[in-house]
């Protein structure tokens, strides 16, 4: 036969691999605005914080950890990078202090502002405990920062979180929390802040409120009576 009229020969197509399932993610689900960046991170090397077993307040792990971030910046991981400042938020209150040491020695301290944004959300008894911790280091503008961010949340959502700290017999930390609260919102939104239970929380916001001026406490009697809670 000749070579014209020669049977074509058909290549089976290659087989396609089936990729494994994604392993489900683990740790604090986060969410909001302020999170968008934890989408970005890739399945290359991932850094978790380590715990107070773990050496939390050790120096030389704070400094080992800042070292992996600063290698992420300068690889042009930002996702990765954010995924690590997201983490550390859950470091223990005393490790903060340490924290804002070493970014700042590293050139960091856009990080560090944005590790106080991340850390706002924590849970008012950590977010005080946070804020304590940095004020304990002569870090006070830093703590009252993180206080100002964390009572951005909704009113609803202080008022709830109060009441859980009331539960847990943690005054100073009511106190606290509150104080940053009626400095950091209008009369209205504190006001508002009371309705899960308004018999429990209008005399703690009024006596928050008493701290800051007479002015201060007026203003939110007269919101308080608008939003109907008696005052």
């Amino acid at each position: 036969m000749d070579e014209e009229e020669a049977a074509p020969v058909v290549v089976p197509p290659a087989a396609v691999p089936t990729l494994p399932e994604p392993a489900p993610a683990t740790g604090r689900t986060r969410r909001g605005a302020r999170f968008a960046g934890a989408a970005e991170e890739s399945a290359a090397q991932h850094v978790e914080p380590r715990g107070e077993a773990g050496g939390a307040t050790d120096p030389t792990e704070v400094a080992r950890t800042v070292e992996t971030l600063a290698r992420l910046r300068a690889e042009g991981r930002s996702g990765e990078a954010h995924v690590l400042l997201v983490e550390l938020t859950s470091s223990a209150p005393a490790r903060f202090p340490l924290l804002a040491g070493e970014l700042e020695r590293a050139g960091l301290g856009a990080d560090w502002q944005t590790l106080l944004w991340e850390a706002a959300s924590l849970p008012a008894g950590r977010l005080v405990a946070a804020a304590d911790a940095l004020g304990a280091a002569g870090r006070v503008a830093d703590g009252q920062q993180i206080l100002r961010q964390g009572v951005a949340r909704p009113p609803a959502e202080v008022g709830a979180a109060v009441l859980g700290l009331v539960a847990e017999g943690r005054h100073r930390e009511v106190r606290a929390l509150l104080d940053a609260y009626v400095r950091a919102r209008t009369p209205e939104e504190a006001a508002r802040s009371a309705e899960p239970d308004p018999g429990r929380l209008v005399p703690l916001l009024l006596e928050a409120a008493q701290g800051v001026s007479d002015e201060r406490r007026w203003d939110l009697v007269h919101a308080l009576r608008v939003a109907g809670f008696a005052a």
